[in-house]
């Protein structure tokens, strides 16, 4: 168990790569709290993370919205007097807005900035201050390889994405000294939701089969399951990863090599 009695909140816990990570976390003894806009989904990963023998609490939220983020914080600071691991995989993706710079909407940028990194500023911003008098955190930012990489018809996710790593940089270095690690972690080609979405506007956009776009994304030739990031997360959260900080680890299948 090594999360046992420990306190892990992860934001867009409702599905995908957040309920992967939620569940992990549940499987080596954490209790969780998960926070997403749709309390249906929430309900699911709660189900999932008592299965696993563990306390899961929902958390509804629209991290989108600096105005709720402070009721957000109370509310989570109700169920758990801490928060050991923060998670901040919350984030919308470029699959539902896809235009060049030249043409991109203003109002689904700020959304875009709002969600896929300010939200992690102010959550982390709020709860280090414990971690770092406890002695002992994890801060693990969910960036992309889009992160690392520019993605035509994407400027916002891909723009947000670097500057999550950005964050988790200069995060790391101000804590490297307290007990507490931030690190990123920078999936590829993850079998959720958003990326589908994203593969069948790519696909009516170039021209060609999904089915096909998907085989290209990497040399594995498939696309990864959720869970294999939650495997990559346990990692960082645990004290196996102690010494790590300051890091973006690229799970993506050899889609990029650096």
């Amino acid at each position: 168990m090594k999360l046992k009695d420990k306190v892990a909140l992860v934001t867009g816990g409702g599905r995908g790569i957040g309920q992967a990570i939620a569940v992990a976390f549940a499987k080596e003894g954490a209790n969780v709290m998960v926070a997403a806009r749709s309390a249906d989904q929430l309900a699911e990963t709660v189900q999932k993370i008592e299965a696993a023998g563990q306390k899961g609490i929902a958390v509804p939220a629209d991290l989108s919205q600096r105005e709720t983020i402070a009721e957000f914080i109370k509310n989570v600071r109700s169920h758990f007097s801490n928060v050991d691991i923060l998670v901040n995989n919350a984030g919308i993706g470029s699959g539902s807005n896809a235009k060049f710079l030249v043409d991109f909407d203003d109002d689904f940028w700020d959304t875009s900035l709002a969600l896929n990194l300010t939200s992690p500023y102010l959550l982390s911003k709020a709860f280090l201050p414990e971690m770092i008098s406890a002695g002992w955190g994890r801060i693990i930012n969910i960036s992309s390889v889009v992160g690392k990489m520019g993605v035509p018809t994407a400027v916002a996710y891909a723009a947000t994405k670097h500057g999550l790593i950005g964050l988790t940089r200069t995060a790391a270095l101000e804590t490297a000294t307290t007990g507490v690690t931030v690190n990123a972690i920078c999936p590829g080609p993850i079998r959720t939701a958003m990326l589908l979405r994203r593969i069948q506007v790519s696909a009516e956009m170039y021209g060609t089969a999904a089915e096909q776009l998907e085989k290209s994304m990497n040399p594995m030739q498939r696309m990864l399951d959720p869970e294999e990031i939650g495997d990559l997360a346990v990692f960082l959260a645990s004290n196996s990863g102690k010494s790590i900080t300051g890091q973006s680890y690229t799970i993506s299948g050899g889609q990029i090599m650096h």
